[in-house]
């Protein structure tokens, strides 16, 4: 079987009950996980407290919360929460976010985000293997020895992170069970799992360790223009407006002209001019998309690379077809 996951959209219109179908429909071919993104629209864990008492067998994750707007503690007590709901079927996806949405959504500062990360989730393993919360960090300083008041259905809760810049990412290898890449153009697969599982082998952990997502996105369409279109649009926001992490990762992959080029096509001419400076065969690494036996395909060429979960968007609306669609893509 491949591991595949959907995400379920946070923004914009919303349906719940679409998402509550969409949701069922992955649970019953067998999609390995749901998430659900959270950035400044509706908040991930409500639709996930829904998803939980809706599904009985998939997985379901954040994709990705940041770590600065919620304490560890609470994140720790939302998901020992919707674990207890979900008879144990959470992942924690977290991320830093940056300073345009920590600072001028939430209004705090953007500090020492490294730092943050790795006492966040020792607090929160802590707390889901019901330890004394005595915790002498740079940022929290935690001496009360407080435990959940109630047992947590695992002692362990699977915790992903987004990390792109090379501390984060070697942080990320050092103590998470998944890294959540983004944007990797085919032809850099190897050179960034090599760095990453190198990193994994030097904080003395095995590959199976940690699962990596596939940061190449597969998505099932007949309409290859359309899906390269929003592709483009996608990877020029986070260029040109998401603050410089991710233009800074495009420079260090090569590409820094191409990066500088859309900033000032967004400068000049918007978000259009933006996603259209991005050279075709570009965006063309960055997915894939077809028919269901293509995107298997894809896949599995993923999988041979070391990729060990892989995300999938399915064009198809029509619930059975959508339900037949991604069987065949599982497997």
């Amino acid at each position: 079987m491949r591991k595949i996951t959907i995400g379920i959209n946070w923004q914009g219109e919303f349906d719940l009950d679409d998402v509550i179908q969409q949701a069922k429909i992955a649970d019953e071919a067998g999609v390995h996980e749901v998430t659900v993104a959270e950035a400044w629209g509706r908040d991930a864990l409500s639709i996930l407290a829904v998803l939980a008492r809706e599904t009985s067998n998939i997985n379901l994750g954040t994709s990705i919360i940041n770590i600065f707007s919620r304490t560890p503690a609470a994140v720790a007590q939302h998901f020992a929460t919707l674990d207890e709901f979900s008879g144990g079927r959470m992942i924690m996806g977290l991320g830093t976010s940056g300073p345009n949405v920590i600072e001028h959504f939430h209004g705090i500062p953007f500090k020492k985000p490294l730092t943050r990360m790795r006492e966040y989730v020792d607090i929160i393993n802590m707390l889901m293997a019901e330890e004394p919360l005595n915790y002498g960090g740079d940022i929290f300083k935690l001496e009360r020895g407080f435990t959940l008041r109630f047992k947590p259905t695992r002692p362990h809760i699977p915790i992903h992170i987004a990390s792109v810049t090379p501390k984060s990412v070697q942080q990320t290898a050092e103590i998470a069970d998944g890294w959540i890449p983004i944007f990797f153009p085919k032809s850099q697969w190897k050179t960034q799992l090599d760095a990453f599982y190198a990193a994994v082998a030097a904080a003395g952990r095995k590959p199976e360790d940690v699962d990596v997502r596939n940061a190449t996105s597969v998505a099932v369409s007949d309409d290859r223009d359309r899906v390269l279109q929003g592709v483009a649009s996608n990877a020029a926001f986070y260029i040109a407006r998401m603050g410089d992490f991710y233009y800074e990762h495009f420079s260090r992959m090569g590409y820094a002209d191409e990066a500088n080029a859309v900033r000032r096509a967004w400068a000049d001419g918007g978000s259009a001019a933006g996603a259209a400076a991005l050279p075709r065969d570009l965006v063309e690494e960055l997915n894939m998309s077809g028919s269901p036996e293509e995107c298997a395909a894809a896949i599995d060429e993923g999988v041979e690379a070391g990729f060990t979960i892989h995300s999938v968007s399915v064009a198809e609306r029509d619930p059975k077809k959508r339900l037949e669609i991604l069987k065949r893509i599982v497997g």
